[in-house]
């Protein structure tokens, strides 16, 4: 019972994480087959406890605290480190392998070792309060009780778009600047101030809007329409450089929010299936919805390269892209994403939820107050 506990597996997974994404990058002796069976194995690893690590994640905070506001300054807090942690990365990786010679595992063991200090200091600070008691049933029962809520669908569509719009925000950009607008000089400039906006979402301008709207559906539905704004703005005029690095500034400064916002989705989903059916789903809940989120990340990625081919795109050749291939760029880069932020809004207009905020509002003050006894 102990291993069904949310916090053991950051206590015991962290050190494997670190073994197998050092030894991604440390197979200079091997041949070339030798190489590519290796990363293979060693990526496979390494994903699949990246999995372990990241879907509990948010099955952890509703088992420590029910206070809603104590749950967003968590989750708008680590959106904020993950987004510093995210730029830095991005911003100085060739000068920090530079520093070790141009190789990997050195810059590999320290994340390691920060991700290992990182996780048992949670494991030793942190208690989880509201755990029920863990009863051996079927995967396939937890499911199905899940499942026959019609009602949390569209928050499950939401959890996929999310994925989608924050995926396509970043990976189409490089496209829509060396062949829309065939500048492949620009791609630094564009994606330091795409990257400068997802910052300023998540450090700044996130925790701003939960601290006003007080719900991540009602952040996500206002987040999103101004977004969508932003997204028209820069498909009709973003031949004109100032009004594209404007808009999509603006656009990625509100909009990158939303793939943390969801995760406030995720809480009220853990507490409505313990309202309704007595139960804690926190570990099943958190896996679907990353499940969900890689599906949105497999279709975006999918996606942008169906799309390209359909529309025929030629690689290579800037400046010299079909008129078709042109359009399918700048839907790609501003016209999808503007159609996902409306769907988004529209799956949260009657937000389903909603009706049962008081009743499990008191159904957490018990469960605190029982805590307290």
């Amino acid at each position: 019972e102990y291993f069904l506990h949310f916090f053991c597996w950051y206590k015991i997974c962290g050190k494997d994480l670190l073994i197998f994404n050092r030894k991604r990058f440390n197979q200079q002796t091997l041949s070339t087959n030798q190489k590519i069976a290796y990363v293979a194995v060693t990526y496979i690893c390494f994903g699949m406890l990246y999995t372990v690590l990241t879907m509990p994640h948010m099955a952890v905070l509703p088992a420590v605290t029910k206070d809603n506001g104590q749950r967003n300054k968590v989750i708008a807090t680590g959106a904020g480190v993950c987004a510093l942690a995210f730029t830095i990365a991005a911003t100085f990786t060739t000068q920090m392998t530079g520093f070790f010679g141009g190789s990997y595992v050195p810059l590999m063991a320290i994340y390691g070792v920060i991700g290992i200090v990182s996780f048992w200091g949670l494991f030793a600070t942190s208690k989880e309060r509201y755990l029920a008691k863990v009863e051996k049933r079927p995967v396939a029962q937890d499911l199905k009780r899940l499942f026959r809520h019609t009602e949390l669908y569209p928050i499950m569509l939401v959890w996929c778009l999310a994925s989608m719009g924050y995926g396509l925000m970043f990976a189409s950009s490089v496209y829509y600047v060396m062949y829309y607008l065939a500048r492949p000089d620009l791609i630094p400039l564009y994606m330091g101030i795409v990257s400068i906006g997802a910052l300023v979402s998540m450090v700044v301008l996130m925790p701003i809007a939960l601290k006003i709207f007080k719900t991540g559906q009602k952040a996500l539905i206002v987040t999103q329409l101004i977004t969508f704004v932003f997204y028209v703005i820069a498909f009709i005029f973003g031949k004109n450089l100032i009004i594209l690095y404007v808009a999509s500034f603006m656009a990625t400064a509100i909009g990158s929010m939303s793939n943390a916002l969801v995760n406030v989705l995720v809480n009220d989903t853990i507490d409505f299936i313990q309202l309704e059916e007595g139960v804690s789903l926190n570990g099943t809940i958190s896996a679907i919805k990353g499940f969900a989120q890689k599906c949105g990340s497999t279709v975006t990625n999918s996606g942008i390269l169906a799309i390209l081919a359909a529309t025929g795109y030629i690689a290579g050749a800037v400046g010299h892209q079909p008129s078709s291939a042109m359009a399918g760029l700048n839907i790609l880069r501003f016209g999808a994403p503007a159609v996902i932020c409306l769907i988004i809004v529209l799956c949260l207009k009657f937000y389903p939820l909603e009706k049962y905020y008081p009743a499990i509002e008191e159904m957490k003050s018990k469960m605190e107050a029982d805590d307290e006894e």
